[in-house]
């Protein structure tokens, strides 16, 4: 079922969230339980961007239990991807992890003043960086490097960088050199 436009006779004053409700009960009617537990088949941790473009499972031929996703802006190796990276490899089994940043990100149009736009909108600066960039391929190289030299992660010897091309669909790998 297709929830990007209301359906024919739907009220188009449905909200998006009732039309994804209504789409996971479509879903859950031949749903079966996988009878899997939350370790990854493939023993993998994916970071990613939560650019909606990128299909992880179709565009790496995963399926369900095969691997850990975990998105955010721009896929960046943050404080909160370390935890769960830390998380995905000493409680669950992960021993690789895979990046993935892509061509067009909207953190390249960004800076850091929109932290300042948001305090003077809001009226409270976020505690968070915004973690823009202007060379994805240096981004992944230093999300990698972050990865590789966290004391949290017990497997850092098997990360790669990669860069998903939007126009393409493919993926290109960056090197630390």
């Amino acid at each position: 079922m297709s929830i990007s436009a209301p359906q024919p006779g739907e009220s188009v004053n449905r909200s998006v969230t009732d039309r994804l409700v209504l789409a996971n009960r479509t879903y859950a009617d031949d749903f079966r339980d996988p009878g899997m537990d939350a370790r990854p088949v493939l023993r993998v941790a994916i970071v990613a961007c939560m650019d909606a473009r990128l299909d992880l499972h179709a565009a790496l031929g995963l399926e369900l239990g095969d691997a850990h996703t975990i998105r955010n802006a721009g896929g960046v190796v943050t404080d909160d991807t370390i935890r769960s990276l830390t998380i995905s490899q000493r409680a669950l089994g992960t021993r690789s992890v895979v990046l993935i940043h892509h061509t067009g990100c909207g953190l390249e149009t960004l800076t850091e003043d929109f932290r300042t736009e948001l305090e003077v909108a809001v009226g409270q600066r976020p505690t968070w960086a915004v973690e823009s960039f202007r060379d994805v391929d240096q981004d992944v190289r230093q999300s990698m490097a972050r990865v590789r030299t966290s004391p949290f992660l017990a497997h850092t010897d098997d990360v790669r960088g990669f860069v998903f091309d939007v126009h393409t669909g493919l993926l290109r790998e960056i090197t630390t050199t």
